[in-house]
């Protein structure tokens, strides 16, 4: 087992097991990303996923927001992308230029040989994304203790979104004839993904990472009766099966958080699915949420990223509805945007945005 630097900064894994804390924590999803310069200075000509596949650029892209904001970053996020998992699978993914990622050959109906391939390929987690474990370890070695991090993994749904589309989509013609017209066939692979991810998590949290988040990025597109059918059953999975397998490999529990954008409808199931923290997007107000919450789990989230172009004035105003509605920040909130950076961020509006959390929740507490 490797031998990792003391966390000097544990606010926010105290503040995920429900702890009462002096300050909420503060991190961004995508934090580590192309609005800051330094970024593509060190990606270069590099491909994304090329990057993703260098532990050394992984590493040096996750720790430079922390260089940046220093101590107004409570966690880093090890800098990969949920979609190595279809990878790892035997899929071709590739990221294209001001278009996104792309799937040259999708999943097209359950009696396609790829179909059953998939299904029956017995897939060598470990071997296949060693070179995630490997950036983990490094950055954690890099960090010395400054924040924890967080590992991650795209949810089943998303996941198989992206596998029967072939890429993003506006309207979701493909995996929406998939879960109507071929139920159990979707559910199956589901079901396969769902096993896939509490491996490559298990494994994560091995390498070094101290709390592991699950995005179900394309939630918003099932109606909430689908949801329950194609979404929640393989969340729960994930939930429930993970401390097993960390048990089974003798390691530590982590905490485990569950984003689901645009799921807003299904907050009170996602309160009782098994993860001690639970993301929100920005389409819930924080005090609707901290009431229909409970304080059974911990929130995270939820500023509209769209803030971070408003300027100031517009920031703060933001900053004070979410630390008035999340009750002040010293238990059950995690403040984070509702979804990650959008490109052409100002890193200087970004570093308000944290100095504002940390000045009115101090504030509020006066």
């Amino acid at each position: 087992m490797t031998e990792f630097p003391p966390l000097k900064n544990d606010l926010l894994l105290r503040t995920a097991r429900g702890e009462r804390v002096e300050r909420p924590p503060v991190w961004v999803m995508r934090q580590a990303g192309r609005y800051l310069p330094e970024y593509h200075q060190v990606k270069g000509d590099h491909d994304f996923f090329e990057c993703c596949r260098s532990p050394e650029i992984a590493s040096a892209l996750t720790l430079q927001p922390i260089e940046r904001y220093g101590d107004l970053l409570d966690a880093s996020i090890i800098f990969s992308d949920i979609l190595v998992i279809p990878q790892a699978m035997g899929m071709t993914v590739e990221m294209v230029d001001k278009k996104g990622p792309h799937f040259p050959d999708p999943l097209k109906d359950p009696t396609c040989e790829q179909y059953k391939e998939l299904l029956e390929r017995d897939v060598d987690v470990e071997k296949e994304l060693d070179y995630v474990y490997k950036a983990i370890t490094l950055t954690r070695q890099k960090l010395n203790g400054r924040v924890p991090l967080y590992g991650f993994c795209g949810a089943p749904w998303t996941l198989f979104c992206y596998m029967v589309e072939g890429g993003g989509s506006k309207l979701f013609i493909q995996v929406k004839k998939w879960i109507f017209k071929y139920p159990e066939e979707s559910k199956k692979m589901l079901d396969k993904l769902a096993k896939l991810c509490v491996e490559y998590l298990a494994l994560q949290v091995k390498a070094g990472a101290q709390i592991v988040q699950v995005f179900d990025s394309w939630a918003a597109e099932l109606s909430p009766s689908s949801f329950k059918d194609f979404s929640l059953p393989y969340l729960r999975y994930i939930s429930k099966h993970l401390p097993e397998r960390l048990k089974a490999l003798k390691q530590e529990q982590v905490p485990m958080v569950v984003f689901a954008k645009g799921a807003w409808y299904a907050l009170n199931d996602l309160c009782d699915s098994g993860y001690q923290v639970v993301g929100l997007d920005w389409l819930q107000n924080p005090d609707d949420a901290v009431r229909i919450a409970k304080g059974r789990v911990v929130l995270q989230g939820n500023a509209d990223p769209g803030v971070l172009y408003g300027g100031k004035e517009a920031i703060t105003a933001v900053v004070g509805d979410m630390v008035s509605g999340f009750g002040g920040g010293k238990q059950g909130w995690i403040a984070n945007l509702g979804h990650g950076i959008t490109p052409f961020v100002n890193p200087d509006d970004l570093k308000f945005f944290f100095q504002e959390i940390r000045r009115l929740a101090v504030k509020g507490d006066a």
